[in-house]
C-alpha cells in the first residue's frame, strides 16, 4: 500500500485533527498564551499526529505485505482467510469474524465439490466394470449364433447402468430436470414393469399389480425408483413373486424374496453399499439414487425385511 492511498483513507480523522489543533491555537492565542508555547504546542501537536499516523501506516502496511506473501504461498487462495491475523481495532475485528465465516462457508464448499468429484469418478470407475458384463455377455452372444432373446436381456442390463448414470449426474441439478406433473400410478407401475421385461422373465419373476391412485409428481423419477427396485428383484431374488400396491397415496413394493440382514437394512440407501447379495456385482447407488429422487420429490421411502420371507418397500407420496 503506497503511503498516500493510506493517508486519502484517513483523510476524515486528520481533518478533524487540524480543525482540533486550530481550534487549540485560537483558544490558547485569545487566553494570552505566548508565543512559544502556542507555537511549541502546536509543532509538538502536529508531529504526533504524523508520527501517530505514520507508525499506524508502517504496521499496516506490514501486515498487507505478510498477507500478500501466505496468498503467494498458498497453492489453494481459499484458505487465506485462515491465515488472517485478528485486529486491535474493534471495527476492523467485526469485519474479520465476517471475513472468516465466509472464509469457512468457502472451504466448506470446496470440499464438498472435492468430495462429489471424487465420488463421480468411483462410481463411474464401477460403472465402467459393470458395463463391461453386459457388453462382454452380447459379443458371446453374436459369436454363438446371435440368441435374439437373450440379446435383448443383456442390452437391457447395459440400457439399465446407462440410466442410473445419467440419474447420479443428473442428482445435482435434478431440479432442472424434474417435470412435475399430474399423473397416476398405475400407469408408472405399468411402464417400468414392461421395462423390465427381458429380465423379469430371465429370473423366472413373477409381479402383479393392484390399485391405483393420482398423483403430481415426476412420472420419470418414480419409474426409475420402481425399476431400479425391479432390477435388484432380478438380480437377487430368483424365482420370487412381486407384488406392487397402489393405494390411498402409498405405493407399496414386496417381494417373497431372500429378504435382508437386519444389520444391514437401515444402510441399505446408503451411497456405495451393496451387501452380502451386492459384493460380488453392483455398484450398490440404485438404492441411493431412488433415495435422493425421494428427498426431491418429498416422498416418504423406507424399508422392512426379514431374512427367508422378503422385502417390503414403501413410498408415501405427498398430499
Amino acid at each position: 500500500m503506497k503511503m498516500r492511498d493510506y493517508f486519502s483513507s484517513k483523510a476524515v480523522s486528520l481533518c478533524f485533527c487540524g480543525i482540533a489543533a486550530l481550534c487549540w491555537g485560537a483558544f490558547a492565542y485569545i487566553a494570552g498564551a505566548s508565543p512559544v508555547l502556542l507555537w511549541g504546542s502546536e509543532i509538538i501537536f502536529v508531529a504526533a499526529v504524523i508520527l501517530r499516523y505514520s507508525a499506524g501506516y508502517a504496521a499496516t502496511n506490514a501486515r498487507l505485505k505478510k498477507l500478500k506473501r501466505n496468498k503467494d504461498e498458498l497453492s489453494e487462495k481459499y484458505l487465506l482467510g485462515e491465515l488472517m491475523e485478528k485486529p486491535h481495532d474493534a471495527v476492523a475485528r467485526e469485519y474479520y469474524y465476517v471475513m472468516k465465516e465466509v472464509s469457512r462457508s468457502a472451504i466448506g464448499e470446496a470440499e464438498r465439490a472435492a468430495r462429489e468429484k471424487e465420488e463421480y469418478f468411483e462410481y463411474v470407475e464401477k460403472w465402467i466394470h459393470e458395463i463391461k458384463t453386459p457388453l462382454t455377455a452380447c459379443s458371446l452372444i453374436c459369436d454363438n449364433g446371435a440368441d435374439e432373446v437373450k440379446l435383448r436381456r443383456e442390452l437391457k442390463r447395459a440400457d439399465n447402468l446407462t440410466d442410473s448414470v445419467l440419474q447420479y449426474a443428473r442428482l445435482r441439478g435434478a431440479e432442472q430436470d424434474t417435470v412435475i406433473s399430474r399423473v397416476s400410478v398405475a400407469d408408472v407401475i405399468a411402464e417400468a414393469v414392461k421395462s423390465q421385461r427381458e429380465l423379469l422373465v430371465a429370473a423366472k419373476i413373477s409381479v402383479t399389480a393392484q390399485g391405483d391412485f393420482p398423483v403430481c409428481t415426476d412420472a420419470k423419477a418414480v419409474s426409475f425408483i420402481l425399476r431400479q427396485l425391479l432390477i435388484n428383484c432380478a438380480k437377487y431374488c430368483y424365482g420370487c413373486g412381486v407384488k406392487i400396491t397402489a393405494d390411498n397415496g402409498i405405493l407399496t413394493v414386496a417381494d417373497n424374496g431372500p429378504g435382508i440382514a437386519e444389520h444391514e437394512l437401515p444402510r441399505i440407501f446408503n451411497r456405495g453399499f451393496t451387501g452380502e447379495y451386492g459384493r460380488k456385482a453392483g455398484t450398490g447407488m440404485g438404492l441411493y439414487i431412488a433415495a435422493e429422487l425421494c428427498k426431491r420429490l418429498d416422498i416418504e421411502y423406507g424399508a422392512k425385511s426379514e431374512q427367508g420371507k422378503g422385502t417390503v418397500f414403501t413410498f408415501s407420496f405427498p398430499r
